[in-house]
């Protein structure tokens, strides 16, 4: 353990290197207007739907055609259009993501590039640059949400562990120094109902605030589904002086939602079940709601040194907390008999998390002769503390065509019990090297000394790990003029398995590399751009269910692979029509045999679960402005999903759908604007996910809403 030694005691040399190098510069006092310092992820604002900055890509001002990597942005104006009123909103816009299950809405559940993360957890995210989807959480509400990053690719050389198909950056508003009130309200199909408040303007000169406040109950076309959540978010920024500013943010949500596993699709002979109402609930209403809440702090001072050099130091903290009851179907074959009748059990969880993070970075640009460089170097560490608490009992069966509610539920005993803490210190640096006025280099590497320790509470056993992990990246970028740009990367990335398996040993960290090439297109006007992607990506120990455990505990499933294609688009196509488009190809694969006990096995070949080979989405929005200053837009857009895997073991296939979504509004004024959206429009039977055969996640009919937003 002696390499992160020798990289702490190399990083003030590299740091004073960075900021005062300036060979060929000439160093003069930033002006006031200048020194709007960022947190790294957060520069340049989106426009209309292209934004021409990679931000959290690199954690620097880098143009995106010099980028060696995908990176596609949802804008704020994307999300104002469509109505996104949650983060899974945004799924469908982007090349390589689709949906994994959700459990019914109480968290965000995605995959990039056909790799998901932890099966539970879902995969990792980042809030600002922070990370921020460890433990159980919410699912993200956009009223705070500036825009959303999705960054194709391994990330780990940057923000550590992290999943090599992508990582998702959710950038949230900021004070402003101009005085803003915004209000919103919504009403829509199954008694849905939603406001919102966002009010943000100066307190004193040099002193901004923005409260941010959102409330909805959620009716559901699923029977006894209905939801409420509330998100409460105060920041503040202090601008100390001409070159130094602190931020703060507090974001509180909660989200209260029964706990929901879907509908079944197969009986213990692997029959197709007909006629299952897609609002079937199989669970028990009288068990009540799980309720998640989550409060997060985040905490940054940023100075500038000179127009060269700046840095930045952040502090995080988040808190989780999961509790509730629920009855749900088993997910075996063999709980469910051809007439319908599907056993059930009885779960109570509690689960609890406190997440803290420091980081600290440095960022100068200087020149080595005729070499430009942009240097960046910084330190990280967490903590995270995790207890998860299962309850269960047995419960009564019930039929999926005619549920009788009621169950005879057994007293509840203890059935897994653990406490998790990792800890994580962590040293990187990047520099991006202009070789000429065309060729741009990239290269990265981040130091992880890692420690897990998972103490067993039902047999009062331990495990301890410690692991150093390296996760390099490198990429090369020729600028063949101002519109097209040729790029080639390869990175390293690592992710720490949470939990125990059924024997109570710990896992070891997920490992991967992946290549990509790629181009890009922007136009001259930088109003439109787009990426071509081909990737080829090889994950070793990654975790899935285990079914002789019925799917209480995970099994490390060896190697899985994926390679495909991606084809991005977004901005104005024209002066009144802006577009955004994507494609995907993804063959994601196990890449060695899995066995599950003595007679099982998944074999190699077995496709991942809820990955379609195919997919593909347009968004498109006519804006057009009126006589009287005011605007009326019309837009709509498809997204398709083609036939994807069930479950890990590949036995059965969801089919492919497509779902049409329209859009209009209409801006009296400045100040005032009515809208109405219409999602599945031709009301297509669909399911959206899939845990296994028996835990089925149908999609959402027909949905329409009605909008107010005012502007004072």
């Amino acid at each position: 353990m002696t390499h992160p030694i020798h990289a702490r005691r190399l990083l003030p040399a590299l740091l004073a290197i960075a900021c005062n190098s300036h060979a060929g510069m000439t160093d003069e006092p930033a002006q006031l207007e200048e020194l709007t310092v960022k947190v790294p992820g957060t520069r340049g604002k989106a426009s209309g739907y292209y934004q021409k900055d990679a931000g959290g890509a690199t954690r620097t001002d880098t143009p995106l055609q010099e980028t060696s990597q995908s990176v596609k942005i949802i804008s704020r104006q994307v999300l104002d259009d469509m109505r996104a009123t949650r983060l899974d909103d945004t799924f469908d816009l982007v090349s390589g993501v689709s949906r994994q299950n959700s459990f019914g809405g109480l968290w965000d559940n995605f995959a990039i590039r056909g790799f998901a993360g932890h099966e539970n957890t879902g995969p990792a995210m980042l809030r600002n640059g922070f990370a921020g989807n460890r433990g159980f959480n919410p699912p993200r509400d956009t009223a705070n949400t500036e825009r959303v990053e999705f960054l194709k690719g391994p990330t780990a050389a940057l923000y550590g562990n992290s999943e090599p198909g992508g990582t998702l950056n959710v950038v949230t508003k900021k004070p402003q120094f101009k005085s803003s009130n915004t209000a919103e309200v919504y009403a829509g199909s199954y008694d849905t109902y939603r406001t919102s408040f966002d009010a943000t303007g100066p307190v004193a000169d040099n002193l901004a605030y923005r409260m941010i406040v959102a409330a909805e109950d959620k009716g559901s076309f699923r029977d006894h589904m209905d939801s409420e959540r509330l998100l409460v978010s105060p920041s503040f920024t202090w601008l100390i002086g001409p070159s130094t500013t602190i931020n703060y943010e507090l974001e509180y949500l909660k989200h209260r939602t029964p706990f929901d596993r879907g509908i079944a699709l197969r009986d213990r002979d692997g029959n197709r079940l007909h006629n299952v109402k897609h609002s079937r609930f199989l669970g028990e209403p009288r068990t009540g709601d799980t309720t998640m809440e989550a409060y997060t702090h985040q905490l940054s001072l940023e100075h500038e040194f000179s127009q060269y050099c700046r840095g930045r130091i952040g502090l995080a903290y988040k808190e989780n907390k999961t509790d509730g009851d629920a009855v749900e179907p088993l997910s075996p074959l063999s709980a469910v008999a051809p007439n319908g009748n599907i056993n059930r059990r009885l779960r109570g969880r509690a689960f609890d998390s406190d997440d803290l993070m420091l980081q600290t970075d440095l960022n100068g640009k200087f020149n080595t002769g005729s070499l430009s460089h942009d240097l960046l170097l910084g330190m990280e560490a967490y903590r995270f503390n995790q207890q998860q608490t299962q309850f269960g009992s047995s419960a009564t069966a019930i039929n999926i065509y005619s549920p009788a509610y009621g169950a005879v539920l057994a007293p509840m005993t203890r059935l897994s019990d653990f406490k998790e803490e990792q800890t994580d210190m962590a040293v990187f640096a990047q520099d991006q090297v202009s070789l000429t006025e065309k060729w741009k280099l990239m290269a990265g590497v981040r130091f992880d000394s890692f420690r897990q320790q998972i103490d067993t509470l039902t047999n009062n056993t331990q495990v301890r790990q410690d692991h150093f992990v390296t996760s390099p990246r490198v990429g090369l970028t020729y600028v063949l003029n101002p519109e097209v740009s040729l790029y080639t990367s390869f990175s390293r990335s690592f992710r720490p398995n949470a939990g125990t398996d059924a024997a109570g040993n710990g896992f070891d960290p997920e490992r991967s590399r992946a290549f990509e090439v790629g181009m890009k297109y922007q136009s001259a006007n930088q109003l439109l751009g787009g990426n071509i992607a081909l990737f080829d990506i090889t994950k070793q120990n990654v975790l899935t269910a285990d079914p002789a455990s019925n799917y209480l505990f995970s099994i490390a499933a060896g190697e899985v692979k994926s390679r495909g294609l991606e084809l991005d688009l977004n901005g104005q196509l024209a002066e009144h029509l802006r577009v955004i488009a994507s494609y995907a190809y993804t063959d994601a694969y196990l890449g060695k045999d899995i066995a599950l006990g003595a007679a099982s096995s998944i074999p190699s070949g077995a496709r991942l679960s809820n990955i379609p080979r195919h997919s593909a989405n347009a968004l498109i929005m006519h804006e057009r402005t009126l006589a009287n200053g005011g605007k009326l837009g019309l837009g709509g857009g498809f997204s398709y999903v083609g036939k994807r895997a069930d479950s890990p073991e590949d036995m059965f296939e969801l089919p492919s759908y497509v779902t049409v979504r329209l859009m209009t509004y209409w801006q009296f004024n400045e100040k005032l604007r009515l809208s109405f959206d219409v999602t599945n429009l031709f009301d297509r039977e669909y399911y959206a996910s899939s845990y296994n055969s028996n835990w089925t996640m149908p999609g959402a009919p027909r949905m329409m809403t009605l909008g107010l937003q005012a502007r004072f």
